[in-house]
């Protein structure tokens, strides 16, 4: 039995590694030249492979999707996952965010150990090969650099991952592909993704790269700690990623979003006020709130967009109203940055398209898997884990279909 994996990335590679155990004949397709090239970017930043939270904590990450990704987590929770890593001979420990990450804090060693492993498993690559959809027969058909090529499988796993880091293999270009023959597809939005902001120029050119560190931010009723990075154009970071889809959302529907930053959210408000109620002297108020407050160059850089933004100068305020300020800055999210730029996307292939199997209902012996399918997470590990475990039950479950299709149980 011959099974076409498209796609090598995680989703696919775990897919072709279940497949090749349960005895199938595997082919992984990728357009690029390499595979995982996504997960060897991610490493760069230490490949965050999951998280160390109770389960029922951690599946609550998946929002509306939890439900359609349950059993899959489930059937493959990170203990399993880092389990599996250190089989590869990649030991896993817990940081101290709770996250997990290989000892080595990188993506090459594993991946490189997997693909051997793939090899002697018999899993072979066919790279520079770009699916374009089905021929008339129903083969797969490919655009390859030797020209077209159509390719006869039992069965199908797509693992196609979103449209973010589109360089990296993933242009979401497969949506018009399953659309065409009738397979709702949630449209493709940026995931963990920065947004936009009209700084002043004078902001902008000052306070471009720097961190707000240790801060608190407050979208509707959502409000994550962290960090945040001012960009030329806006701002990103964890805790700007942690707040992603409510953000989108809101700048989807009313055209714009309020951010609101507490610089200190360690202090009361009642705290913040008394501080603020020492003599200013002849201090500069920027040199004042550095040292009563003491908060940075940018966070008050911040205060003084707001301020510029009311038309309320700084100096000019009570210390009660500073307090409120600092508390709580707004910062006006005029869009989302491109999806191109985006760590993850959400959208794709809904799961009332897909059975029990993760096999699509109007294609019968093709299953889809991995980023490509509708749902979203924060970072922190959660990514990863839902394409690893969403991949391993489409190649069970592709298991499964090609036993029954030869009248086994």
């Amino acid at each position: 039995m011959t099974v076409a994996v498209i796609g090598a990335g995680p989703a696919g590679l775990i897919a072709a590694e279940v497949l090749a155990q349960g005895g199938a004949a595997v082919t992984v397709h990728d357009a690029m030249p390499s595979a995982g090239r996504k997960l060897l970017m991610a490493g760069r930043g230490g490949l965050n492979l999951t998280h160390s939270e109770p389960l029922a904590d951690f599946l609550t990450r998946y929002r509306e999707a939890m439900p359609h990704l349950k059993s899959a987590v489930e059937a493959f929770p990170p203990d399993a996952l880092r389990d599996w890593s250190e089989a590869l001979g990649q030991p896993t420990f817990v940081g101290s965010s709770g996250r997990v990450f290989p000892e080595a804090f990188k993506a090459s060693p594993l991946l490189r150990a997997w693909l051997r492993r793939l090899d002697a498993a018999g899993v072979r690559f066919a790279f520079r090969h770009r699916w374009i959809g089905w021929d008339e027969s129903g083969g797969l058909s490919f655009a390859t650099p030797d020209g077209p090529r159509v390719v006869d499988a039992d069965a199908t796993v797509l693992a196609l991952g979103g449209a973010s880091w589109p360089r990296l293999g993933s242009d979401g270009a497969w949506t018009t592909t399953l659309a065409a023959k009738g397979i709702a597809v949630a449209p493709l939005r940026p995931a963990n993704s920065g947004f936009t902001v009209a700084w002043s120029e004078i902001f902008r050119d000052r306070f471009e790269g720097r961190p707000l560190k240790s801060v608190a931010l407050t979208t509707g009723s959502y409000t994550r700690r962290g960090e945040a990075i001012v960009t030329r154009t806006g701002i990103e970071g964890g805790a700007i990623y942690a707040l992603s889809a409510e953000l989108r959302e809101a700048v989807r529907a009313e055209g714009a979003a309020t951010l609101r930053v507490a610089l200190r959210p360690d202090l009361t408000r009642q705290e913040l006020a008394k501080r603020l109620s020492a003599p200013k002297g002849k201090q500069s108020i920027s040199n004042f709130l550095r040292k009563a407050a003491q908060l940075s160059p940018v966070g008050i850089g911040l205060l003084q967009e707001a301020a510029a933004v009311s038309g309320r100068p700084l100096a000019s305020q009570s210390p009660s109203d500073l307090a409120d300020l600092i508390e709580a800055v707004p910062i006006r999210i005029t869009g989302t940055a491109p999806i191109a730029r985006a760590i993850s996307t959400a959208g794709g292939v809904r799961f009332d398209e897909l059975d029990a199997d993760f096999m699509l209902r109007r294609l019968p012996g093709t299953f889809a898997a991995g980023e490509m399918l509708d749902w979203e997470a924060p970072t922190g590990g959660y990514l990863l884990q839902a394409s690893f475990a969403t991949g391993i039950a489409a190649g069970k479950g592709a298991l499964r279909w090609l036993a029954r299709s030869r009248g086994y149980p």
